[in-house]
């Protein structure tokens, strides 16, 4: 009896006792968020949106290794560390496929790269134009583990790029739908009445409007955009949450801790913030969850349709748009691996809140 109340008292809390499915998910979000942050560290091209082109090398296979003559571009300002860190780097070099070069003299004499071997005409680079430099360091093997895209960037680096674009459209658009969907709920659910009916009905009237529809909508209004996107993406979700945390204070604020605390006479705002939130938080982050991958869902579709983030941004629902005909044309791989990637992280986030929606229920 004592052993088995030992082993009892010793087993880890409920809320950390996650299925292995949830703790997977988790580990996946985390490694998302992860790369989101370190993008530009992390891409092998860390130039602004990895848009580097080389239309010479397009489509090709995951694997791809070319000889890339990099001639120094003259007087490139760099932006700030800041800048640098999350937007990228101006490109140091004039990066060029070769096929083969030689040096002659004081000239380096390259043959650009063809896919098809057919013959190309030798170009001449005068080497007094880079007197600091050795030939072997002009000249570099470059792998592109991912392969290129149909414009010869490198796709590993705008998968990455697209990591940070899907994460941030997420995160934003929560903190958008959190901020006006807690606001509006707590005011219809906590003052009831005429506030209520005013808000119950802009939620139904908001609730009636397709999802998609609604942020084309918004998305068309604000115009075409990085931010735009993010904008009207948080502005459709906000209702379900609105929903929920009115449902949970009506069903709350008659409990005898909100009488107390309304006899001690505190204010409306201090019993809202301080009383009712933290306890009918549990929902609300379920929801959360949930909404962070509808937006990654929604901001893909609006890439896709071409009213989303525009190019050169990286975007995972560009990729497809821009790639789903190489699936016909025996490349499905360059739309499949973004794809994929937006398969992965929202099935992360939804298997996350399952896990968290049972863990956070009380009845359970």
């Amino acid at each position: 009896m004592g052993l088995s109340g030992d082993l009892a008292s010793s087993s880890p809390p409920k809320f950390f006792r996650l299925n292995t499915w949830g703790i997977l998910s988790l580990f996946i979000i985390g490694c998302a968020a992860f790369i989101s942050l370190f993008a530009y560290s992390l891409a092998p091209d860390n130039t602004t949106n990895a848009n580097q082109m080389h239309l010479s090398i397009h489509s090709q296979k995951p694997g791809f290794t070319v000889q890339m003559l990099l001639l120094p571009l003259q007087d490139v300002e760099q932006p700030s560390f800041i800048n640098r860190f999350f937007f990228g780097e101006n490109p140091k070099y004039k990066e060029i496929p070769i096929s083969q070069f030689e040096q002659a003299g004081q000239e380096l004499i390259y043959y650009p790269y063809q896919v098809d071997d057919s013959p190309t005409l030798p170009v001449k680079v005068d080497l007094k134009n880079y007197p600091d430099i050795a030939v072997k360091n002009l000249v570099i093997e470059k792998r592109f583990i991912l392969g290129t895209d149909t414009y010869g960037r490198d796709l590993l680096s705008r998968i990455i790029i697209g990591t940070r674009l899907s994460f941030s459209i997420g995160l934003v658009a929560v903190i958008i739908s959190l901020l006006i969907g807690i606001f509006m709920g707590s005011l219809a659910g906590y003052f009831g009445g005429k506030t209520d009916a005013l808000i119950s009905w802009i939620i139904n009237v908001t609730w009636s409007i397709p999802t998609l529809l609604l942020v084309i909508a918004i998305t068309l209004a604000l115009g075409k955009g990085y931010w735009q996107v993010f904008i009207a993406v948080g502005l459709t979700m906000w209702v379900e949450v609105a929903r929920v945390v009115r449902g949970q204070i009506m069903s709350v604020k008659t409990l005898p801790y909100i009488t107390a605390a309304r006899a001690l006479g505190f204010t409306d705002f201090r019993i809202i913030v301080k009383h009712i939130l933290p306890n009918i938080m549990a929902p609300v982050i379920v929801i959360a969850s949930a909404n962070f991958a509808s937006a990654i869902l929604i901001e893909s579709g609006l890439s896709f349709l071409g009213i989303g983030a525009q190019p050169p941004n990286a975007s995972w629902g560009s990729m497809i748009k821009d790639h789903y005909n190489y699936i016909a044309l025996g490349k499905p791989y360059l739309a499949i691996v973004p794809g994929l990637c937006i398969m992965t992280i929202v099935m992360a986030f939804m298997i996350l809140g399952s896990a968290l929606r049972d863990r956070l229920d009380v009845r359970s």
